[in-house]
Parts: structure tokens; sequence; C-alpha cells
């Protein structure tokens, strides 16, 4: 057997790519099935006989979206089509048999069309672009490959017998068949502009806590309970003040979006007079035409700008 670096010209894709012909057979354990791996074989893995694919018990931890190194072509923004894709080939081609566990290592076994190994790829790989040496992958991956037929059949023995394992799970197997094409087929589906603009909102901020906690956020010795402006403020109107000032302090910056007639205006002023209060700095920018006195409010510290707009139709 020889060793693979999976670098340079040394790569399990190169390795595997002669033997990905027209009406052949692959054989495959992975721990993972990355989509842009999927792309870089579509055309000859569309064209085989027959595939033989081991995978964990749970689609979450396949990654179909890659890694880091995966970056620029998720930009290609070409995901949803290869979902679409990766299920269409495991509907026309794939038998899918499912771990018992995680998935230690890969494995790939490259069949003539009869069924006889020709080339087997063995290791700590996977169906992934660093496991095929398209991405840098950890340069402490030992990843082995036959050198004659004879080690071939040794090597395609360990995959069969696996194989033969599992076996008795043909309804289990069906059924996680089409959860794994459900899955692929939730990533090509289409999403209307809102879904996608509250999904970003979710990743941005799913970590940042929703604690509303008026008692943490708001500094009770600043006296802001007992302002005119604060007393005057409606019980969801102070609610909207509490979070304002929990971004501001979080985030650097807030947006208070509100309908018309909701009470923007005094929400602002609130969070002016606590920072006021605070002795910190405030400056206001507003339109030249809508400034009828300035006030400018002294003091050290914290220095931070709250941009308050109306969009009039």
């Amino acid at each position: 057997m020889k060793l693979i670096h999976n670098t340079g010209a040394d790569r399990v894709i190169d390795l595997m790519r002669p033997y990905l012909q027209q009406g052949k057979q692959l054989g495959c354990v992975t721990p993972t099935l990355s989509l842009h791996a999927f792309a870089e074989l579509r055309e000859a893995l569309s064209g085989l006989e027959r595939v033989q694919l081991i995978l964990p018990p749970d689609d979450e931890a396949l990654g179909f979206l890659g890694g880091e190194g995966d970056r620029a072509t998720r930009n290609r923004l070409q995901t949803r089509w290869l979902a679409n894709q990766c299920a269409q080939w495991i509907n026309a081609k794939v038998d899918l048999r499912r771990a018992q566990g995680p998935v230690p290592q890969g494995a790939a076994v490259m069949r003539s069309a009869d069924g006889a190994p020709e080339q087997v790829v063995l290791g700590s790989f996977a169906f992934s672009t660093d496991g095929l040496g398209l991405t840098p992958g950890n340069p402490l991956s030992l990843i082995q490959a036959s050198e004659s037929a004879a080690e071939a059949v040794q090597l395609a023995q360990w995959f069969d017998q696996h194989w033969t394992a599992l076996r008795g799970q043909s309804d289990e197997s069906s059924a996680s068949r089409d959860a794994l094409i459900q899955s692929l087929r939730s990533i090509g589906e289409h999403r209307d502009p809102f879904t996608l603009y509250t999904l970003m909102l979710h990743y941005l901020f799913r970590d940042s806590g929703d604690d509303m906690d008026e008692e943490r956020i708001v500094k009770s010795a600043t006296g802001i309970r007992n302002t005119v402006v604060w007393k005057k403020l409606f019980k969801f109107q102070r609610d909207g003040v509490v979070g304002a000032i929990d971004k501001l302090n979080r985030f650097g910056g807030c947006i208070i979006a509100d309908s018309v007639g909701l009470g923007k205006t005094f929400e602002a002023l609130a969070i002016i007079k606590y920072h006021e209060l605070r002795n910190d700095r405030v400056l206001v920018l507003a339109p030249k035409h809508a400034v009828k006195g300035s006030h400018a409010v002294k003091g050290s510290g914290l220095s931070f700008c709250l941009l308050w707009a109306n969009f009039i139709a």
C-alpha cells in the first residue's frame, strides 16, 4: 500500500477520478457528505452503475455546506441547485445504509462494471473538499491506497463486511434514504426574501441573549424612573427603551423601527435622558429644517450617537 499526502498532485480526488467511469461501481463510507465535494465529482458520479453509501445515523452531522475552506464556493450561490442535484443522484443511484454510531474514518472502493475491486482508498478522510484534497486539510491525516489488485480485494473486504453487517436494516435504510433526500430538498427549496432576512438575523444574534431584565440593564441609580419622560411612557414603550439601551451597550447601535404613532419620539427622548443622567455625551443628528434649537449635553465617559428617522411615503 502507499500513503496519500492529499496535497498537490497526490490527492484523493486525483486517485479516484480515473476509476469513476460510466457503468462502474463505487462503495463509500464517510463521516460527512459535502455538497461542494459532490459538485467536483457530480458528472462522474452520475454515470456510475451503482453506489453503496454508508453514512452516520444523524443527517445534521453530515456537513452539507462544507467548512471554512468552502467559503469561496458557497459565495457562488449554487447551494440550492447542488442540494437538488445531490438529492436526484441519491434517489437514482445510491443504496444507503446507516452506521450504528459515529463514523471514525472514510473509505472509497472503486469497482469495475462486474463488481471487482480496482482501487481502494482508506483512512482519515471524508467526502468533503478537504477530504478529497481540494482544500487544505489536517496534515496529520493518515490515508492509504492499494497498489495492486490483491491489495484492492483485501481492503474492499473491510467495506463489504460492514455493508453486509448492516443489511438487516432494509426498512430502516429506505426510511433513512428518504430522510436524507428530504434534508437535501429542504436546503434546495425556494425561500422568500423575508425568510432569508429573518434567518440572517437569527444566525447573527442567536447567541446574544434575549433577556430583557430591566433591573440589570437600566441602572436605577441614574434616577431615570423618576423623570417626567419615563413616567409618560406606556409599558410597551418602556420595554422598547430597555431593549434599545441593552443593544446600544452590547452592539454599539440600535434602530427603533416601530410603526407611526407608537411613540418613537418619546422612546428616543427617554434613551437620551438616561444617558444624560449618566453624564454621557449625546449627539443627536437630524435634518437642518427639523432643528428649532440646540442643547449640548456635556459630561465625561461614553460618547454615542442616537439616530432617529421617520420615513414619509
